[in-house]
């Protein structure tokens, strides 16, 4: 039995233009909504039966790139959590994935554009790396529409998605701030990821704004990786004194750093304060837990997935959307101090 716009609309408790207004993308209805309506369209097959009816000449098909020769790949919890969700409304909406290579690209050989190209892909999904091909602008450029996730995008069929990193290292400055902390270090990420470059200016210039002295001895870099946050505290450990906090710029930094300063004989938070970045599920489980900046990665995932489809089917054309981020804290930024509270 076929089932209509008008079923849909009573197995969800709304009206038949409601489900309309959720098909189509339409920006006035509620996120509980239309996540409902979604969910029973997926049960019930309506959305893959419609879509396939309705853009027959598709491929149905969108690339997945981890761009640049150094990349996050399948193995760091952020993305895994951004592209599961990608994936599964991507699918809501009747779309497979296609990831594609990037490990031998060699002068002369197929570009990403020409393999877009050649498995007649709808749309791509792009993940920032650090030292990214050219080949990623080329098909920025190209009439491909592309979605980009920590990676500014700006042709005509682009358009991406980040969390507003330069807030994300106020929001912990300001944090340590309050709980008394003067003394701050920082260990940042990949030197050439854009994002590396907006959290570390962000805690540059909040820093100034508290009138807090940047002492240089205390910055380090990382690769986002636990490996390199904990190399990178014990640099900052061999200075002549060491801060009281540190802010690493990823959960997996932090847990590196964590380690470095147990070894090195210190209590966290007692003796160095330390913050992380994502708010990954791990931080629950550090000794002490890991107070973090959460970045909300199911809703990266869902907002590039309803991007890229409108970007697609020519409905609207978004550009650059940042996300909100919030400091969830937890015992390892020293909590029982802020506001003065001992």
């Amino acid at each position: 039995m076929k089932i209509t716009i008008k079923e849909i609309a009573k197995l969800a408790g709304v009206s038949p233009g409601t489900v309309s207004k959720v098909l189509n993308n339409y920006h006035d209805v509620g996120e509980e909504t239309k996540k409902r309506v979604l969910e029973i369209m997926e049960q019930t097959g309506y959305v893959a039966a419609r879509i396939q009816k309705d853009t027959a000449h598709k491929s149905r098909v969108v690339g997945v790139i981890y761009a640049g020769e150094i990349n996050a790949d399948f193995n760091h919890p952020f993305f895994i959590e951004v592209m599961n969700s990608f994936k599964k409304t991507m699918g809501m909406f009747g779309y497979d994935l296609l990831f594609f290579s990037n490990e031998q690209f060699e002068e002369g050989e197929e570009d990403y554009y020409e393999r877009s190209m050649r498995y007649k892909v709808d749309g791509v999904i792009i993940i920032s790396g650090e030292k990214v091909q050219p080949s990623i602008y080329r098909l920025d450029m190209s009439d491909i529409p592309c979605i980009g996730i920590d990676i500014p995008l700006e042709g005509n069929r682009s358009a991406y998605i980040m969390t507003d990193n330069y807030k994300i290292s106020a929001k912990v400055v300001e944090h340590f701030y309050l709980c008394g902390y003067r003394n701050i270090g920082y260990i940042g990420g990949l030197p050439g990821a854009q994002v590396t470059k907006i959290r570390e200016q962000g805690f540059r210039n909040t820093m100034k704004e508290f009138g807090l002295t940047i002492h240089e001895e205390w910055f380090a870099q990382g690769d986002f990786f636990m490996e390199s946050g904990y190399e990178a505290m014990k640099k900052i450990l061999r200075s002549s004194y060491y801060p009281e906090a540190v802010f690493a710029a990823s959960d997996l930094m932090a847990f590196g750093a964590m380690k470095a300063v147990k070894e090195h004989g210190l209590k966290i938070p007692e003796d160095i304060a330390i913050v992380g970045c994502d708010d990954i599920d791990a931080c629950n489980y550090t000794d002490p837990p890991l107070t973090s900046v959460r970045q909300d990665k199911e809703k990266i995932g869902r907002l590039a997935a309803y991007m890229l489809r409108d970007i697609i089917h020519r409905q609207f054309q978004p550009k650059a959307v940042m996300v909100e981020p919030e400091l969830i804290i937890r015992e390892s930024c020293g909590s029982n101090r802020l506001y003065g509270m001992t």
